[in-house]
């Protein structure tokens, strides 16, 4: 019953229940696609008598309502803290780079991944975000710094692949002629490795960019900062991200957090570099973002490099993740907890 989780053709059926003409259809797609209308107020062209049908049968237009923004004054990354309407607090993060305007965005109203590094996972999971709520974030950044958005990452609170029907919503949505038009091709999926769900995900045959939370060279490692490691092997996750890039031909982006003490160390690169062998990937360095209900610290920049020197040595497509935004807790889940604990 959310209007703007539906596709254009569903909006025609909607219409056609009724009683209204077809065109009226693409003109509430486009009010809220491609004019990012929020309300009915600004749908101009739409009859008073039309939007109280709508109304009347229960259809709703969930939408996402800035709470706060933080700019940082380091790079001119933006912060969003968003309120849903059932009073849920998710965030989203805009960060301006030379290829284009990237929105790093949430699925989920919190997680239940359990990752140990991660703040946004320290709650659980309040709900799976819908397909309208996952666009608002998107949509609400571009009429707030008033330019358009070509990059979309889904790296923000939530497992996308935990939310997959909702996901691939959202993706069809975002991806149309009719609205926005982003290209698959500049649009990344975060997962912490949910196997099945990546076996799904490779038989649509998308061009997304599929990221992988690796964070460990091996599954002793992995099991230690991330619970879904006691579930799929690292053998089974590469088996399927093999698979992925045979069918979709879409190389592997492994995300790789650096915990000092932890998985730092040069004999963890050099046993990284065995699993990586033969496999069309790129690697992303991140230094962890320290929380305070964890221990773990920061890898030491010199630790930093050595690491990403032993990977170049074995001809590993290396990059070390540029921090945006670190004095505004642009870090995922940082700013969405601290709103959260001042409200209790």
């Amino acid at each position: 019953m959310d209007l703007k989780s539906m596709t254009l053709q569903e909006l025609e059926e909607c219409m056609k229940s009724l009683q209204e003409p077809k065109f009226r259809a693409k003109q509430l797609y486009e009010w809220m696609h491609k004019h990012l209308a929020f309300s009915w107020d600004e749908m101009k062209n739409i009859p008073k008598k039309l939007k109280e049908k709508i109304s009347d049968a229960g259809y709703v237009m969930y939408g996402a309502e800035k709470e706060d923004c933080f700019v940082s004054e380091l790079d001119g990354t933006r912060k969003y803290l968003f309120r849903l309407y059932d009073g849920n607090i998710i965030e989203s993060v805009f960060m301006k780079y030379k290829h284009g305007n990237s929105v790093c965005i949430s699925s989920q109203a919190g997680c239940r991944m359990g990752c140990r590094f991660c703040a946004s996972t320290l709650g659980g999971l309040d709900r799976n975000l819908e397909p309208s709520e996952m666009l608002s974030q998107i949509y609400a950044i571009q009429k707030d710094i008033g330019e358009r958005v070509s990059h979309v990452v889904m790296m923000g609170t939530g497992e996308p692949l935990d939310n997959d029907r909702n996901v691939l919503r959202f993706l069809e949505l975002i991806t149309s002629e009719n609205g926005q038009n982003i290209s698959q091709r500049n649009i990344t999926i975060s997962t912490c490795g949910i196997v099945p769900k990546i076996r799904e995900l490779e038989k649509k045959h998308l061009q997304i960019t599929l990221a992988i939370s690796l964070h460990a060279p091996n599954d002793e490692k992995r099991r230690e900062l991330m619970p879904i490691a006691n579930k799929y092997s690292m053998e089974e996750l590469f088996d399927a991200c093999r698979f992925y890039f045979k069918e979709t031909g879409r190389r592997m982006t492994f995300e790789y957090s650096l915990v000092a003490g932890v998985n730092d160390r040069p004999e963890d690169a050099r046993e990284l570099c065995q699993r990586l062998e033969g496999f069309s990937c790129h690697v992303n360095l991140i230094p962890v973002n320290p929380i305070k209900e964890r221990n773990f610290s920061q890898s030491m920049p010199k630790s930093i490099m050595e690491f990403k020197k032993i990977l170049e040595k074995n001809r590993v497509n290396v990059t070390i993740r540029r921090e945006m935004g670190a004095d505004i807790n642009a870090a995922c889940g940082q700013l969405r907890r601290t709103k959260l604990q001042s409200e209790k």
